[in-house]
C-alpha cells in the first residue's frame, strides 16, 4: 500500500486514525503496530514473517549487548553477529539476483553454463527498516540509548508505517521518548494534515505530471542533445518532488499521530558544493552513513589519504545500498570522488551566501550523477551522456516531441520555478530554515490544489513512489 492511492486516503487512513484516537494512550503502540503490519501485509502478507523476524532479532540482540560489559569483547562479538544477521538478510533479498547475474555473465564469457536460480523478490522498505535496526543495536553498544524492554514499542518503531517505505531513516534514540510522552493537539494534527497535503501535491500534481517526460526520454535509443538535457532536467525535478513529497507525507502522518520526525530535505538544489548537497538531500540517510559507516571506517581521524578513502568507500556503499546495479555503484563513486576532491582542495563548502558560479557547477554535477542513477544500464547512461556533451542536435527528436504535452512542459517549468525561488529565498536569508509554509494563506491555497490532485489521482494509472522498492 502507498499513500497516493484512493484506498489509503479514504479507507485505511481514516479508519486507522479513528481507531488510534479511540484507543487509550497507553495502548496506542498496539494500534500503531497492528495498523503498520496491516499496511505492510497489504502488499505481500508472506513477507510479514521476515519483518517480524528482523524485529525479534534486533530486539533480542539489543538486550544481550546491553547486558555485556561496555565495549567489551563479548559486546563487540554480539554487535558483529547482530549486524551480520541484518546485512545477510539485506544482501540475500536485495543483491542475490545481481550477484547471480554478474557471475553468469562472467561464466558466459568463459563458455560455461549459467546458474539457474529462482528470482528473489525484493521486499518493500527493507533497506530502510534494516538500517533503522542496525542503528539501534549500534547505539545500544555505544551506550547512546538504553536497550528497550518494551517489545511492542520497539516493534512499532521498526514497523511505523508513515516512514516504512522510503524514510526518513529514523533512530530509536531520537523517538523512544515519544512513544510514552508525545502530545496530541488540534494544532499539531492540523499541521500534520497540511504537511501531508503538501507532499501529496508534490507527488501527484507535479512529479507524476513530469514522469512521462522522464520515461520517454530515458527510453530513446538515439537522443538529440535537446532530448538528453530535457530528460535530465525533468528527472532531477521529478525525483526531488516525488521523494521530498513522500517525506512531507511521512512527516505529516507522524504529526497526526503525535510524532515529530526529522526533516529529510532542505532545498538541496540550491547547494554550492556536493558536501553541502549531502547536508540538504536525504538528510536522514547522509547522517546515517556519516555516523555509522564513515566514522566507523575511521572518518577523518587518520591521514588525509585515509580520509579520502573513507569518503569514497562511504559513498560507494551508499550507492550500492540504493540498488543492485552497477549504475548505483558508479553514482556512489561519482559523489564520493567529488566529496574527496572538495576535501583535498580544502574548498569552502559551508555554502554561506549565494555564489551563482558555485551553484551552477554544483547543480550540473548533481544532474550528471542523476543520469546514471536513473538509467537502467551503464550503456544507456553513456548514450545519454554522449548526447548531452556532443552536438547531437539542438532540437527535440520527432519521436520524443510527439509524446510531449503542454501540461508536462508547464509542470516542469513550475517545478523548477519553485525549486529556484524557494531555494534562493532560503539562501538569501539564512535565518529562515524554510518558507512559512503553514500560514493561513498557504493552507487556503493548498486545499483546492490538493482536491485537484485527488481528481488527477483518480484519473491516472497507478504510480508508485520512486523509492518504493529501494
Amino acid at each position: 500500500m502507498i499513500f497516493s492511492t484512493n484506498f489509503f486516503l479514504f479507507i485505511f487512513l481514516p479508519v486507522f486514525l479513528l481507531v488510534y484516537y479511540l484507543t487509550p494512550e497507553n495502548k496506542r503502540s498496539w494500534t500503531i503496530l497492528i495498523g503498520s503490519y496491516s499496511f505492510y501485509a497489504w502488499w505481500r502478507v508472506d513477507f510479514l514473517g521476515l519483518f517480524i523476524a528482523v524485529t525479534l532479532w534486533n530486539y533480542l540482540f539489543g538486550l544481550k549487548i546491553a547486558k555485556a560489559e561496555f565495549k567489551s569483547a563479548a559486546a563487540k562479538r554480539l554487535l558483529a553477529i547482530g549486524i551480520s544477521g541484518n546485512l545477510l538478510t539485506l544482501a540475500y533479498f536485495k543483491y542475490a539476483n545481481f550477484g547471480v547475474a554478474t557471475v553468469n555473465a562472467a561464466m558466459a564469457e568463459l563458455g560455461l553454463d549459467s546458474w539457474l536460480v529462482t528470482h528473489v523478490i525484493l521486499p518493500i522498505g527493507i533497506s530502510f527498516y534494516i538500517f533503522q535496526a542496525i542503528s539501534y543495536i549500534i547505539d545500544v553498544y555505544r551506550h547512546d540509548t538504553p536497550a528497550t524492554k518494551n517489545m511492542v514499542d520497539f516493534a512499532a518503531f521498526i514497523a511505523l508505517f508513515p516512514q516504512l517505505i522510503a524514510g526518513p531513516v529514523l533512530r530509536y534514540k531520537d523517538i523512544a521518548n515519544q512513544f510514552t510522552e508525545r502530545t496530541h493537539s488540534v494544532e499539531k494534527f492540523s499541521l500534520g494534515l497540511q504537511r501531508f497535503m503538501l507532499g501529496f501535491v508534490k507527488k501527484v500534481f507535479i512529479a507524476d505530471s513530469i514522469a512521462p517526460l522522464v520515461n520517454n526520454g530515458f527510453l530513446l535509443e538515439d537522443p538529440t542533445t535537446a532530448d538528453a538535457w530535457l530528460s535530465v532536467f525533468a528527472y532531477s525535478a521529478q525525483l526531488y518532488f516525488d521523494f521530498s513529497g513522500y517525506a512531507d507525507m511521512a512527516i505529516g502522518l507522524g504529526l497526526m499521530m503525535g510524532f515529530r520526525f526529522c526533516e529529510n530535505f532542505n532545498q538541496p538544489y540550491i547547494s554550492q558544493s556536493i558536501t553541502e548537497f549531502w547536508r540538504r538531500w536525504h538528510i536522514s540517510l547522509s547522517s546515517w552513513l556519516r555516523d555509522y559507516l564513515y566514522i566507523s571506517l575511521g572518518g577523518n581521524r587518520g591521514t588525509k589519504l585515509q580520509t579520502y578513502r573513507n569518503l569514497l568507500l562511504t559513498m560507494l556503499l551508499g550507492g550500492f545500498w540504493h540498488g543492485a546495479n552497477w549504475t548505483f555503484i558508479i553514482w556512489g563513486a561519482w559523489h564520493g570522488g567529488i566529496l574527496a576532491t572538495e576535501k583535498a582542495l580544502d574548498l569552502n563548502v559551508k555554502g554561506n551566501g549565494l555564489n551563482l558560479v558555485k551553484w551552477s557547477i554544483t547543480l550540473l554535477l548533481v544532474m550528471i550523477g542523476w543520469v546514471v542513477f536513473r538509467a537502467d544500464t551503464v550503456s544507456s547512461a553513456f548514450t545519454l551522456y554522449t548526447a548531452m556533451f556532443t552536438n547531437s542536435g539542438l532540437e527535440l527528436s520527432s519521436v520524443y516531441a510527439s509524446a510531449i504535452t503542454n501540461l508536462q512542459l508547464s509542470m516542469l517549468a513550475l517545478a523548477w520555478l519553485l525549486i529556484i525561488s524557494c531555494g534562493f529565498y532560503s539562501k538569501l536569508d539564512e535565518s529562515k530554515k524554510s518558507l512559512p509554509r503553514f500560514s493561513a494563506v498557504f493552507a487556503t491555497l493548498l486545499l483546492p490544489i490538493f482536491i485537484l490532485s485527488i481528481f488527477k489521482l483518480s484519473a491516472q494509472s497507478y504510480s508508485a513512489f520512486l523509492y518504493f522498492q529501494f
